[in-house]
């Protein structure tokens, strides 16, 4: 009988130690994870400004006329004109409004769940 208590004891021991260790685990990786979404929060936040800038830009009479004089050859060639394409910036306002639907969610879920 004092066997069988011993063997439980261990087990009961070994079954702790996996316990703590898993927990300790998921303590770093959420710190870890915590300090990294906030450092991307924050420049995505600073960001903001400069994207409502061109996603004004993108609607623009102005942008049309940059599409216009780039189709004529009327603009360097080699100038960067990826916001020209408009599938760029219509993809980029695209992500920006999935990113803000997942972040309301997160955070509904972890008010939920706090």
């Amino acid at each position: 009988m004092s066997n069988k208590l011993d063997e439980n004891a261990k087990t009961n021991k070994t079954e702790q130690i996996k316990r703590i260790e898993r927990m300790e685990s998921i303590l770093y990786e959420q710190t870890k994870a915590s300090e990294e979404f906030k450092e991307a929060l924050e420049k995505f936040a600073k960001n903001q400004r400069a994207y409502r800038e061109l996603r004004e830009y993108y609607v623009s009479d102005e942008f049309m006329q940059d599409v216009d004089d780039d189709e004529r050859g009327k603009l360097p060639a080699d100038l960067k004109r990826g916001v020209l394409s408009e599938d760029l910036v219509y993809d980029l306002i695209f992500e920006n409004h999935l990113i803000s639907i997942q972040m309301l969610e997160l955070a509904t879920e972890m008010i939920k769940n706090y």
